[in-house]
């Protein structure tokens, strides 16, 4: 029985990156004799165990074959029987189908060394094309390594897969996963655009794909065209180091330009609540967590109200306030802050500018928490108030702090 380290951890050390998580395949050895050794199965498709000391992954090696459409549709093999080799065949990209012995010595079949030089993503062989999640995680790939690029047989393959409807075989799971973790890369636009080169963002996400193509005032936008605003909206999230919900606010706060008639081109008037009911559906057919979900709708609505926040009296900004349910939900409100500010940089030239409505409406917010709303309900119940006498009376309060402030 032999072991070698394979994928990203190879990969990754051969860049200088950090190496956080070690794979393991094992050549030559029964799930039995695993089990004998100690260690713990975790595989549910295919034999995978756990290191008994260091929890690591140990793969036996095995070999795939196609036998339905979609990434489920597969027959695994694993016996001590199958070689380092068919095991690195079977791979995805040239760069993760790299092996390390314990000493050293590299096992690399089919030039990924090489390729990693060239800064290339490059698929190992035909088999490339049946599995659908593949596009998506090279799409995920080009985002963290922003400096390669697709090699044109790749791109080409891809296409194929697209134009015979593999990518519609993807549960709305795997896509969500896949994506989210292209979103929290350094480079996220380039994930949009590996996958719209290759048509995949039009079977996937068509309401983003729609944006395409569609010009903006040129006076609040330089780059005019609203896709390339996204793609510099969702680096911008990236630069401010924005949590994953922000990150898919910003994806889906524009998605209201992709539904505004040609003739009113490049205003979009009213595109916010159109923009509210797409992130809705998009994130439901997706699945996104509630989380991500919610800021996402709440940032397609309020974004423009946020971004002329500074020129509202106090009145109007305790109003924005309550819509964005931030007295209860002040994280989410910080969140749904960073991800205008990133709308705001996300313009070709204006990526350094201030934005100060986020340190307004935080102040604003502080202001406004710091009255005692118990200590105001209480003394209009005195006068005799009630409901929404109640209410209004806090409101007052709230407003006089933030006017006091502002």
């Amino acid at each position: 029985m032999k072991a070698w380290v394979v994928g990203g951890a190879v990969r990754d050390a051969l860049l200088g990156r950090p190496v956080h998580d070690r794979d393991w395949v094992v050549v030559g050895a029964t799930p039995q004799q695993m089990l004998d050794r100690g260690f713990r199965p975790v595989g549910k498709d295919f034999p995978v165990f756990l290191h008994p000391e260091t929890q690591e992954e140990y793969a036996l090696a095995r070999t795939e074959r196609k036998t339905a459409p979609g990434y489920h549709g597969f027959s695994v093999h694993a016996a001590p029987d199958v070689t380092l080799e068919d095991d690195l065949a079977r791979r995805d990209l040239t760069i993760n189908a790299i092996a390390q012995a314990p000493d050293g010595t590299l096992v690399d079949p089919h030039g990924g060394q090489a390729d990693l030089r060239a800064r290339v993503l490059r698929h190992v062989g035909p088999a490339f094309v049946e599995d659908p999640v593949r596009i998506l995680r090279l799409a995920r790939f080009a985002a963290r390594f922003h400096d390669f690029s697709i090699a044109a047989e790749t791109m080409a393959l891809m296409q194929q897969m697209v134009a015979a409807g593999e990518v519609d075989t993807l549960v709305a799971e795997r896509v969500w996963q896949e994506l989210s973790r292209g979103l929290m890369e350094d480079h996220p636009s380039r994930m949009l655009g590996a996958l719209r080169d290759c048509g995949a963002l039009q079977r996937l996400l068509p309401e983003v794909d729609r944006l395409w193509g569609v010009p903006q005032p040129a006076e609040h936008h330089p780059e005019v065209d609203t896709g390339a605003h996204l793609l510099l909206v969702l680096d911008a999230a990236a630069a401010l180091g924005a949590a994953l919900p922000a990150r898919w606010a910003c994806l889906c706060h524009d998605l209201g330009k992709g539904e505004t008639p040609p003739a009113e081109w490049p205003r979009h008037i009213a595109h916010e609540a159109r923009s509210e009911r797409l992130a809705r559906q998009v994130s439901a057919r997706l699945k996104a967590p509630s989380e991500s979900a919610e800021l996402a709708a709440l940032v397609a609505r309020e974004h423009t109200n946020i971004h002329r926040s500074p020129d509202f009296g106090a009145a109007a900004v305790v109003r924005l306030l309550e819509r964005c349910d931030a007295f209860r939900r002040p994280q989410r409100f910080a969140d749904a802050l960073l991800a205008c500010e990133a709308d705001a940089r996300g313009r070709a030239g204006l990526s350094g500018r201030p934005y100060p409505a986020r340190p307004l409406l935080l102040l604003a917010l502080d202001e406004a928490c710091s009255i005692d709303a118990a200590a105001v309900a209480a003394q209009a119940q005195a006068r005799g108030a009630q409901g929404p006498a109640i209410a209004d009376a806090i409101r007052i309060a709230r407003t006089d702090a933030v006017a006091a402030a502002l």
